[in-house]
């Protein structure tokens, strides 16, 4: 059995050696899982298979080996997580991306070279700048503000993941590599339920994380967060819309801008103040007034959370394509999918067409009552198509 396989199913989770040993109903004790997972121990057949039902798993996964390691890029400074945390949100990353690669794979999506790791060179903060303008350069945005990161994200194979931790968290980033260390994904996490100029702004951060290689003379967290705001706000674009200099700017305006560039008013200050748009002292005269009017968490006008759609698209792709199982589909996506029916046979149409008239009504007035019910229950479904962030 793979033990260190069966240590990170059971963290991401959120499990403890206790609450797995209850969900196995008792048969063993904490002392034994924990021997499980430090490969002291082998499960009997039939623990094996408890063990498998608790974790929501077959047998046969707790043998097999990954294809691909994950390497993870860096927590932010004074992130609070404590160690245990840590290693809980670091095997939810390796569980999505396990799923996410497995369907890449299947439905045969590739990164290429789409993702340049650490290859974008900072020796001072300013280069963050240019780098920023290369990425979008590498992905063909254009100097146009973005009207969805995650999507733009999710089509050159950076998976968006959502993680439940502590409000102090702000993300992290991940690489899949392959056996030859060739890149199969790479991985934004972030906090579900923040508004979405922030969620926005740490997820471009985080990316500047994956892309940046950073000397060890610059500020990791400056890079990537000058990274993050000119790839959301290039100076071009920034520069048309309120031109090189100002001496005042109203409240107005920036949350008109905000709804533009899709970031916050303290961001966008930062932004201005960073191109020499405002002075020292109208930027830190404004510091003064976002205290004074308690922005610093809450501003006005919060903007939607983007909502991540690549593995319910892909995992409904590999399913229409019988690639995967309808309970590997639900396993996958953590929720039961809608019911449909085998397209009927010519007879089968056939027949339906001879019932009366007030019988056909009737079936077809009860299977739109069932998708309407499924679609009101799912709202993600309407969806497919498409702490303070400065310090």
């Amino acid at each position: 059995m793979n033990a260190k396989r069966l240590k990170q199913l059971r963290l991401a989770r959120g499990l403890s050696l206790d609450a797995l040993a209850a969900q196995m109903g008792g048969i063993i004790t904490k002392q034994a899982l924990s021997k499980y997972e430090l490969g002291k121990a082998t499960p009997s057949p039939i623990v094996l298979n408890k063990l498998a039902a608790a974790l929501g798993i077959k047998a046969v996964d707790l043998w097999s080996e990954p294809s691909f390691s994950v390497k993870f890029i860096a927590y932010r400074k004074g992130s609070g997580l404590l160690k245990g945390e840590q290693k809980r949100v670091e095997s939810v990353v390796i569980q999505s991306l396990e799923d996410r690669i497995r369907l890449q794979d299947l439905t045969q999506q590739t990164s290429g070279t789409s993702i340049p790791v650490q290859e974008l060179n900072v020796r001072k903060i300013a280069d963050a700048e240019l780098a920023a303008g290369k990425m979008r350069e590498i992905w063909s945005l254009g100097q146009a503000p973005i009207a969805n990161v995650t999507d733009i994200l999710e089509d050159h194979l950076v998976h968006v993941l959502e993680v439940e931790a502590g409000e102090k968290f702000d993300g992290i980033s991940a690489v899949a590599l392959n056996g030859e260390e060739n890149i199969k994904a790479a991985a934004v996490v972030s906090r579900p339920s923040i508004a979405g100029e922030r969620q926005r702004l740490n997820l471009a951060h985080e990316l500047g994380h994956v892309v940046l290689n950073i000397s060890k003379e610059t500020d990791e967290e400056k890079a990537a967060f000058r990274f993050a705001a000119a790839f959301l706000a290039p100076a071009e674009s920034l520069y048309k819309e309120v031109g090189n200099k100002r001496v005042f700017i109203q409240t107005e305006e920036l949350l008109i801008l905000k709804q533009r560039f899709g970031i916050s008013v303290q961001a966008l200050l930062y932004r201005l103040h960073d191109l020499g748009v405002i002075t020292d002292s109208y930027y830190k005269n404004w510091c003064m007034n976002i205290n004074r009017f308690g922005w610093k968490k809450h501003e006005p006008c919060e903007l939607p959370a983007e909502r991540p759609q690549w593995l319910h698209r892909s995992v409904l792709r590999a399913l229409g394509e019988d690639l995967i199982t309808r309970v590997e589909a639900e396993k996958m996506l953590g929720k039961q999918l809608l019911k449909t029916e085998e397209p009927l046979s010519l007879i089968e149409r056939r027949s339906f067409m001879k019932l009366p008239l007030e019988e056909r009504r009737k079936l077809l007035a009860e299977q739109a009552s069932k998708f309407e019910a499924y679609y009101g229950q799912n709202p993600d479904t309407r969806e497919i198509g498409g702490g303070d962030i400065i310090d």
